[in-house]
């Protein structure tokens, strides 16, 4: 009868002992090669974002701007107390506990993270958020008050910099993910 049951496609109960070691086996390393590419993406972002704005600050600051493209995209350099477009530079100290609240959450978010686009995504938010904090700790006018360093200047927009690119592409990403109904943890759900 229960050869019967099999062939008729009526499930087994396999012994739990059995199956659930090779299930979170496999699915660990999975899970750690995502930790890793989000901390690579990450470490790869913060760096362009620091190297860029140490050339910018050494090489650029106190300077005439340099056009890129006409005046349609320059390189200026601006250090911004506020958020985007210069808003709230009164509020700098809250901007920088946002950063530091947004890096723990991405970090405790990542012990749950099955999905390379997801790692990729708060892999860009993280360098990016971490970049921007390192500005508002070490640079002046002093700790949790320091200004950022902008260079990007497309004609009539903000000036931003290489961790803003990196926290809007991150932000954009996770957006396209949510709608497509992908969860960090590598589920799709249909709304």
């Amino acid at each position: 009868m229960a050869e019967a049951e099999r062939i008729i496609g009526t499930p087994d109960t396999p012994e739990p002992a059995a199956a659930e070691p090779e299930q979170s086996g496999a699915e660990r390393p999975r899970g750690k090669r995502r930790i890793a590419v989000l901390f690579g993406v990450a470490a790869f972002a913060y760096a362009l974002d620091l190297i860029s704005k140490m050339i910018v600050v050494a090489k650029l600051e106190h300077h005439p701007p340099i056009e890129i493209i006409g005046d349609w995209l320059k390189f200026e350099a601006i250090r911004n107390a506020g958020a985007a477009f210069g808003f709230g530079e009164a509020f700098t100290v809250i901007f920088t506990v946002i950063a530091a609240a947004v890096i723990v959450v991405i970090a405790r978010l990542a012990r749950k993270l099955y999905s390379l686009p997801w790692a990729i995504a708060l892999g860009l938010l993280l360098g990016g958020a971490l970049g921007n904090l390192t500005d508002r700790i070490f640079r002046s006018p002093g700790v949790f008050e320091g200004a950022v360093v902008d260079f990007i200047a497309p004609k009539h927009f903000a000036v931003f910099n290489l961790a803003d690119s990196a926290i809007v592409c991150g932000g954009i990403l996770i957006v396209l993910l949510s709608f497509r109904g992908l969860d960090p943890d590598g589920t799709v759900h249909k709304d």
